[in-house]
């Protein structure tokens, strides 16, 4: 799968409130009443990033899950990893 340019990633990112292009990974923070729903959200993203073979960074700051999606074998974003941004946006909803 190919890397995205900047400007297909933005495309991208205009339809996904909240995510931003770091320069090497579109990235997201979500935050939750509390410690117990920040680690059930990521749970629920583990299962949507084994299904697709993609496994996100994830941080947990007690109520708050930073997440960051790039593609290590094409060293940038690609549409793999605009797919999984929306399986997480899914997944809080």
């Amino acid at each position: 799968m190919a890397k995205l340019t900047e400007g297909e990633i933005n495309e991208a990112l205009a339809g996904l409130p909240g995510w931003s292009f770091d320069g090497e990974s579109i990235r997201k923070e979500f935050l939750f009443k509390g410690f117990k729903s920040a680690i059930a959200f990521i749970v629920r993203i583990a299962f949507e990033a084994e299904a697709a073979k993609h496994h996100p960074d994830l941080e947990n700051h007690y109520n708050k899950v930073l997440v960051g999606l790039r593609t290590w074998d094409e060293d940038g974003v690609t549409q793999k990893d605009v797919e999984l941004a929306k399986k997480i946006e899914e997944a809080n909803a």
